[in-house]
């Protein structure tokens, strides 16, 4: 059996559809979480097993102290809260994609206070390839993909926002890994049954590529305990 030693986890996003699913995989596993919020009114007063620290993704000011004693940082940014008004957090990525971008700027320039933290990033998938050298944001039904999704078209800006994003990663010198879900992800079981992948979309028999929440954030803390990407992107699909 394999064992791994506890770690200090911190989760920006820890409250959202795919933070909550990676704080109780994390804790399952007796590792210690923080979870980071820049509004304290949010922490419960009974925190149970979480800790709670304050922090804004975009002001590095109050992300450089807060990720003290953190071995690997979890960021599961999204406007708004997508677990409680979904149409809200769809609303603002539309309206400010570009805060995408200034997320990844302001950890990666935190995480140069921080040399030895790793940063694991829950991204996107548009920038999965479907064949080689077209991604899956750039085929001509993309749209048509985001309103089966009940996307608007418009989300397309934040899908592209994500990508900019990973660009910056990919550019800098920091611990980073980039985790792009399945073409689908959503609510479901938590099987253990996945394929990885790393810059192609992984689809199914059917050429579906889905992924609950629930294996996602398994292979999220998999990866987080024995790390097979480091500063390279991988994806998952069934």
């Amino acid at each position: 059996m394999h064992y791994v030693s506890a770690m200090h986890i911190g989760i920006i996003g820890a409250t959202g559809n795919i933070g909550q699913r990676i704080v109780a995989e994390a804790l399952g596993r007796n590792h210690h979480v923080t979870a980071l919020t820049r509004h304290p009114s949010r922490i419960p007063p009974r925190p149970g097993p979480l800790a709670w620290r304050v922090a804004d993704i975009h002001d590095v000011g109050s992300l450089v102290p807060a990720l003290g004693g953190l071995d690997v940082l979890v960021s599961a940014y999204g406007p708004g809260n997508a677990s409680l008004d979904p149409r809200d957090t769809v609303e603002r990525s539309v309206q400010a994609p570009e805060a995408y971008v200034a997320a990844a700027k302001a950890l990666l320039e935190a995480l140069r206070h921080h040399p030895p933290l790793r940063l694991l990033v829950v991204g996107g998938a548009g920038s999965l390839e479907v064949r080689p050298g077209v991604q899956l944001v750039d085929t001509e039904d993309f749209e048509e993909r985001l309103k089966k999704l009940g996307l608007p078209a418009e989300y397309k800006r934040a899908v592209l926002a994500h990508r900019d994003a990973l660009n910056l990663y990919r550019t800098s010198n920091r611990h980073w890994t980039y985790f792009s879900p399945a073409g689908w992800i959503g609510p479901g079981e938590r099987t253990g049954r996945f394929r990885l992948g790393e810059d192609q979309l992984v689809v199914d028999a059917n050429g579906d590529s889905r992924i609950s929440y629930e294996d996602y954030a398994l292979a999220l803390v998999d990866e987080l305990e024995r790390p097979r990407f480091h500063e390279r992107r991988f994806t998952i699909g069934y």
